[in-house]
């Protein structure tokens, strides 16, 4: 089912969540190849953006093909956030910013005051939106948690304040910041808050399988679903989603040959657009997750964290597919 953010029309209801040292443009191509309706980026520091740091400014990579992309940023200052918003728009040219008001790091939170910080200041977290949306001519979505503790649940209040500063959507992620994701997501507060708001609303949180899609957009009424970890070493959930909310299809089981195939595509991408330590450093992690869950992948990690290059970890994996074969 199609939907708008502003004036940005999404061909179906499943979102890519901006998870931070994953979301990079190879991943989220790979995100886009299974139908991803709405690519976000890893969230990039308005102080980075300002003072020009290389790694940020390496984080602001899109192509076209990932369109429409959401870049996502944190900061706790109206001004600086509304620079680096203009910068992006001026340089990057997404098709929306999206401001991070629910990330519990402690470093972000706790350091910088921004993330989910900004759930205690509301006039704060007002003030910033309203700067961000006059500041770029494209829409503005606002990602937020369910408060700050279990004594200051705010959620709705600051979905409203976010709608009235001129937000086109609102992400909710319903847990806090101090349950972090040590707990069950609680859904109501999603469902809570699309009954209090007229901007789409996009569900995140415990999303892993299509069947918990479905059942999230049916028990909220939201607009759109979030996924994150659960894509971790497994792409397909996202085309698993798409088809099941798109017309019913259940999900085929992935096979082995399948995730080995994705491994040396991931790899692929990574080494067309980064430095070779940094893909190889990269490819690692991402590997141990296609390969997680499989027979005896444990035996195999420790060797996988020591490979050095791309054709030393073909190797290995695909002397680990012989067993599995065997």
């Amino acid at each position: 089912m199609k939907w708008k953010v502003g004036d940005v029309e999404i061909d179906n209801q499943v979102v890519l969540a901006p998870m931070a040292g994953i979301c990079d443009s190879p991943f989220r191509t790979i995100a886009k190849s299974m139908g991803c309706g709405l690519i976000e980026t890893e969230m990039v520091s308005d102080r980075g953006i300002i003072y020009d740091n290389t790694r940020t400014q390496d984080m602001l990579e899109m192509t076209d093909y990932e369109r429409p992309i959401s870049q996502q940023i944190f900061g706790s200052s109206a001004e600086t956030m509304s620079r680096a918003a203009a910068y992006i728009h001026e340089n990057m040219a997404p098709d929306i910013i999206d401001i991070n008001m629910g990330c519990p790091v402690r470093k972000v939170a706790i350091k910088g005051q921004a993330g989910s910080a900004l759930l205690k200041d509301p006039d704060k977290a007002y003030d910033i939106v309203c700067s961000v949306v006059d500041s770029v001519p494209i829409p503005v979505t606002v990602k937020i948690r369910s408060g700050w503790d279990s004594d200051n649940i705010n959620a709705l209040e600051i979905a409203k304040l976010v709608e009235d500063a001129g937000a086109s959507a609102i992400t909710v992620h319903p847990r806090t910041k101090e349950q972090s994701y040590c707990v069950d997501a609680d859904w109501s507060i999603i469902r809570d808050v699309k009954n209090e708001v007229s901007i789409p609303v996009i569900g995140n949180g415990d999303i892993r399988t299509c069947y918990d899609a479905k059942r999230m957009l049916d028990e909220t009424s939201c607009d759109a679903v979030m996924i994150g970890r659960a894509t971790l070493g497994n792409p397909w959930l996202i085309k698993q989603c798409v088809e099941y909310l798109e017309d019913g299809t259940v999900p085929q089981r992935v096979t082995k040959e399948e995730r080995f195939e994705m491994i040396k595509e991931h790899t692929e991408l990574l080494f067309e657009r980064k430095p070779e330590k940094v893909a190889v450093s990269k490819m690692r992690v991402h590997a141990a997750y296609y390969l997680k869950g499989l027979y005896r992948s444990v035996e195999i990690k420790p060797k996988l964290f020591k490979t050095t290059a791309k054709e030393e970890m073909y190797d290995l994996i695909e002397d680990y597919l012989k067993i599995l074969n065997y």
